[in-house]
């Protein structure tokens, strides 16, 4: 089972650690830099390897606040579900490309208002697989699950019988999508949206954040291309490009808006400027 260190953080799979219980032989492609990898990395977290601090590394000497947009990347999904569970009653989450686990994960979030809430996450990544034990510490009223799944084969996670076990899809489901599309083309990103909002049902909601250079164009334009060179494809939106994903849907307030303006004040973080961050954020209602 995944364990953290003294500080909290998750302990990662670097090589001289040992998972706490064998897992089974995954192809973790430890010789390329992985997302899921820098993100953690640039989160302060340890479950990473030496190709991705390099990237990571990268970054942060040409935009020393790529760590603080990141955390705020974070930050905003807290918010977000947070926000559903409490102002819309929402008790059963989507999370799709769920990432290395760092705490608090979003079933602690959503179970710290209700503890019946149910979560199903979805990632393809191995290193998460590796990890997923700590996804599924759910509040005994509640129930957790991981699938193994891949974004854009909406058809084929949702078919996984766990995810029917763990979801009622004859009540309202939060599909989570927070900073995933960016590493997506609009072909590619648009049509498992729709796929996804299509097998919901109505009073479901979509909450999305995705990456964007409108804030300070010239910095995150070199996170961007570094993340290009180790070969992670990256799409940044602009506003409207962000606010396509919610066609056809009922958004809250205050609209796709930077996310550090996305209801601030739904947690105890200080006040963060345009500059310091680089991504929107929206949530919206199925009708």
């Amino acid at each position: 089972m995944a364990q953290r260190d003294a500080s909290g953080d998750w302990l990662g799979l670097r090589a001289s650690e040992q998972p706490a219980e064998p897992l089974p032989s995954l192809d973790l492609r430890t010789d390329r830099a992985h997302p899921a990898r820098v993100y953690d990395y640039l989160l302060g977290g340890k479950t990473n390897f030496p190709v991705d601090r390099e990237v990571g590394d990268r970054i942060l000497t040409e935009w020393p606040g790529s760590r603080t947009a990141t955390r705020a990347a974070r930050a905003v999904m807290h918010r977000m579900t947070r926000h559903l569970a409490r102002a819309h009653g929402v008790r059963q989450f989507l999370d799709i490309g769920t990432g290395i686990p760092t705490g608090p994960n979003l079933h602690e979030v959503a179970q710290s208002v209700d503890p019946t809430s149910r979560i199903v996450y979805v990632d393809n990544d191995p290193i998460v697989l590796a990890h997923s034990r700590a996804l599924l510490t759910s509040a005994p009223e509640g129930r957790t699950a991981y699938v193994e799944g891949d974004f854009r084969d909406p058809e084929h996670f949702l078919a996984d019988p766990a995810v029917a076990g763990t979801l009622d899809f004859d009540r309202p489901i939060a599909l989570m999508l927070v900073n995933l599309v960016h590493f997506l083309s609009d072909e590619a990103a648009h049509p498992p949206v729709r796929k996804l909002l299509d097998a919901l049902p109505s009073g479901s909601f979509l909450a999305l954040s995705a990456g964007t250079a409108d804030t300070v164009p010239e910095l995150v334009s070199i996170g961007s291309k570094r993340y290009s060179e180790a070969g992670i494809e990256n799409h940044l939106r602009t506003r409207a490009g962000v606010e396509r994903f919610f066609d056809g849907l009922e958004l809250d307030d205050p609209g796709v808006v930077l996310i550090n303006r996305w209801r601030p004040e739904l947690d105890d973080e200080p006040a963060l400027a345009d500059h310091e961050v680089s991504a929107y954020a929206g949530v919206a209602r199925k009708p």
